[in-house]
């Protein structure tokens, strides 16, 4: 039975933060291609959600709650919960992860 992968008010605001910028600063094709594969690597998570490694940030403090998949620069950090597949995150992976997770997941 395929899980549901649901994104978070947050992991929605930068898929659409991610977006716009692409769109203002390459071109807004590029920002659609960017959009469709990101969706396309979560949205594989509905059948196998354990897939993802764990983030090096977070397993370095203990913590295996949480997963990442990539489709390059980008980091998507998600959650299994029950049959459920919890989009958190979704940054480009170049920026202070440490902080950012620190600020979005532990805090």
């Amino acid at each position: 039975m395929p899980y549901a992968v649901l994104l978070t008010d947050d992991a929605a605001k930068d898929l659409e933060q991610l977006y716009d910028y692409i769109a203002e600063n390459d071109a807004p094709d590029k920002a659609e291609y960017v959009l469709g594969k990101i969706e396309k690597a979560f949205g594989s998570l509905s059948t196998s959600p354990n897939r993802g490694a764990y983030p090096d940030e977070l397993l370095a403090l203990g913590i295996k709650e949480y997963r990442e998949i990539f489709f390059k620069p980008y980091r998507i950090i998600y959650r299994v919960i029950n049959d459920n597949v919890y989009i958190l995150l979704i940054s480009d992976g170049r920026r202070d992860m440490q902080t950012l997770l620190e600020q979005r997941l532990l805090i």
